[in-house]
């Protein structure tokens, strides 16, 4: 961590944040207190410069016109760049997760530029994608499946320097049988719900980077009970 407490930044919900993804930064918030561990949230409008000293960035999900506003915002701004380099963790989700790469697909699918912080492309498909995802998460992440909801457009394409985040077993995902993508601390994925309420092994892990270190367990029953009740009624 960059002090004694976890810094996060909530990047531009004034542009991303389509789908209650405010409450990715409510449960990190809740689950750092519940181990002593104090946070401060900076909620970071796109007429702000993007502070580098952050621990943990957030980007949500947005419409076309927003998305490629703030592709074009950070990277005039170039904070968030210097944060990765720095080691700073990064979630990113939907729109969030596109303009991570090095391009998406503009209003019309033409290829916009992005922050080419995680090695991948992504351009539009023939089909939206809408419903449920369900994914087995690569293993050296240790994060149990994921749940989440997706409601996109996109088809993206990894690179040699991007891993799939998970194996799709419902739902669409990036297109390829996998969903979302990592690299180091740089982590995307198309999963709404908002994904980090949905699956507090996800938040954990975030958290960890941050650290640096293993965290205390929590009892998680009801949040297992409610994570298992959707589960159940997506794959049985």
């Amino acid at each position: 961590m960059s002090s004694d407490r976890i810094k996060i930044v909530w990047i531009y919900p004034d542009l991303l944040s389509t789908y209650g993804d405010q409450g990715n930064t409510i449960v990190l918030e809740r689950r750092a207190a519940l181990r002593g561990i104090p946070t401060e949230t900076v909620h970071l409008r796109s007429d702000e410069p993007v502070p580098a000293d952050g621990d943990i960035y957030l980007l949500g999900g947005g419409e076309d016109r927003p998305q490629i506003l703030a592709a074009q915002r950070l990277r005039g701004d170039g904070g968030l760049a210097r944060a990765v380099q720095s080691g700073a963790v990064v979630f990113a989700v939907c729109a969030g997760y596109q303009l991570l790469g090095h391009e998406f697909g503009g209003e019309e699918g033409q290829p916009v530029a992005g922050l080419g912080l995680l090695d991948i492309r992504s351009t539009r498909g023939e089909q939206r994608a809408v419903g449920e995802i369900v994914g087995d998460v690569a293993g050296e992440l240790n994060v149990p499946r994921i749940t989440g909801f997706e409601n996109h457009q996109g088809v993206t394409h990894l690179g040699q320097n991007a891993r799939p985040f998970a194996k799709v077993v419902h739902g669409i995902g990036n297109g390829d049988g996998f969903e979302g993508a990592y690299n180091g601390r740089v982590l995307g994925t198309y999963m709404h719900g908002p994904a980090l309420v949905r699956n507090p092994g996800l938040a954990d892990l975030l958290l960890r980077w941050a650290v640096g270190a293993e965290l205390q367990p929590l009892d998680d029953s009801w949040a297992g009970r409610l994570r298992d009740e959707r589960l159940k009624a997506v794959v049985g």
